[in-house]
């Protein structure tokens, strides 16, 4: 072969060579700035967890997501004879929704009933419901020694339990340093959409003068002929009709008690979901008692946003309450307002619910700032069927 067209054919083929190498490079450089950064569980979590005994505590934490890794702070108390904060650091599996975190150290505590203090390993599920957030699952503690850490316990010797938390915006402890620098620059970047109302003003303008040039609607004569004198007769018998209104108006006296407005606690307190229940039957029953040392407790439950139960007190004996579900709409909420905190605050109770023959039971704690809600979901057969 000539040497020539050798040469020619070794400096083609380095040519491709070099050109799918540049194609690949620029492949995967163009890829790796798209893999999303997610936020996953940074922020303010809140709610509860239940030891293995049925003891509820209530549970806050604020977390910190950078990377992959976790860090954050945990809050967790009964009620004023115990309270405990506690770093934590962990891990979130964004891509099956995986969330383990555990407790280092604890860093403030209060107990007044005396006894040593406990860690906690949690392993949560990420999941979201509409607009909320939620996280769920179990946890185990193990028994702490602050003066020396490295005579801690194992996991499992404190007990465990299950954990419900729901993302929240405001927390009821000190707010941590790297949550406040997350909000100053969310609200750094919100002002960016003010430019769009401007563009929907000047849409209208143009919409407005289209209608008056569509006067045929107007133009029919057949407006003029309504007026026939047939409609100068019936006043005669309308004569007594005006006397049945007077009749129609003792009606809307048991009425009155129907347009319940909607009360300034359900609109300024945070409705925290404590529980949502799936129900097979169209009226289910609701028992509401004093959860624990009856202590004073007094509530007002709301229906849809209806009051059902006004400053009631919690006691050994049930609160009933009858609950009828529309099959045509699909959830019903119930709302307990705390109206006080008894003795010992929160105010807390135990809600059994009665769907057929089943029983649900539910821990209910509200307060000043929270009210909780149970949320009632029709799975039964639909109204018509048998």
């Amino acid at each position: 072969m000539n040497p020539t067209r050798r040469i020619f054919r070794l400096l083609f083929a380095m040519c491709c060579l070099l050109s799918t190498g540049v194609v690949a490079a620029q492949g995967t450089s163009a890829t790796a700035p798209q893999t999303p950064v997610r936020k996953g569980v940074t922020g303010i979590w809140r709610g509860y967890f239940i030891t293995e005994g049925g003891e509820q505590y209530k549970l806050e934490f604020q977390i910190d997501q950078p990377t992959g890794a976790v860090r954050g702070i945990s809050y967790s108390y009964l009620d004023q004879r115990f309270y405990g904060k506690s770093t934590m650091k962990g891990v979130f599996n964004a891509a099956t929704s995986r969330f383990t975190i555990e407790e280092v150290r604890t860093v403030e505590v209060r107990n007044t009933g005396g006894g040593g203090t406990c860690l906690m390993n949690y392993k949560l599920a990420f999941t979201r419901s509409g607009k909320e957030l939620f996280l769920e699952g179990t946890y185990l503690g193990k028994r702490e020694d602050r003066a020396n850490p490295k005579n801690n316990g194992t996991w499992g010797d404190c007990g465990g339990g299950r954990v419900y938390l729901r993302r929240v915006e405001t927390s009821d402890f000190y707010e941590e340093p790297f949550l406040r620098r997350r909000d100053s620059i969310s609200r750094a970047i919100t002002p960016a959409p003010k430019t769009p109302p401007v563009a929907r003003r000047t849409t209208p303008a143009q919409a407005a003068p289209k209608p008056p040039v569509k006067r045929p609607a107007s133009n029919p004569v057949t407006r003029t002929t309504p007026p026939k004198p047939k409609t100068e007769q019936p006043p005669v018998t309308k004569v007594p009709t005006r006397v049945e209104p007077a009749q129609a108006e003792a009606t809307p006296v048991p009425k009155r008690a129907e347009p319940i407005p909607v009360p300034v606690q359900t609109r300024n307190r945070e409705n925290a979901t404590a529980k949502v229940l799936d129900v097979y039957h169209s009226e289910i029953l609701v028992k509401l008692y004093d959860n624990g040392e009856i202590d004073g407790d007094t509530i007002s439950v709301y229906l849809d946003n209806k009051l059902v139960l006004a400053h009631k007190g919690l006691s050994a004996s049930p609160l009933e309450l009858r609950v009828k579900l529309d099959p045509g709409s699909p959830e019903h909420t119930l709302i307990m307002v705390a109206e006080n905190m008894g003795r010992i605050p929160p105010n807390t109770s135990l809600m059994i619910v009665w769907d057929g023959d089943k029983r649900y039971e539910v821990q209910i704690t509200s307060t000043e700032q929270k009210n909780a809600m149970v949320r009632f979901r029709y799975a039964g057969p639909a109204a018509g069927t048998p």
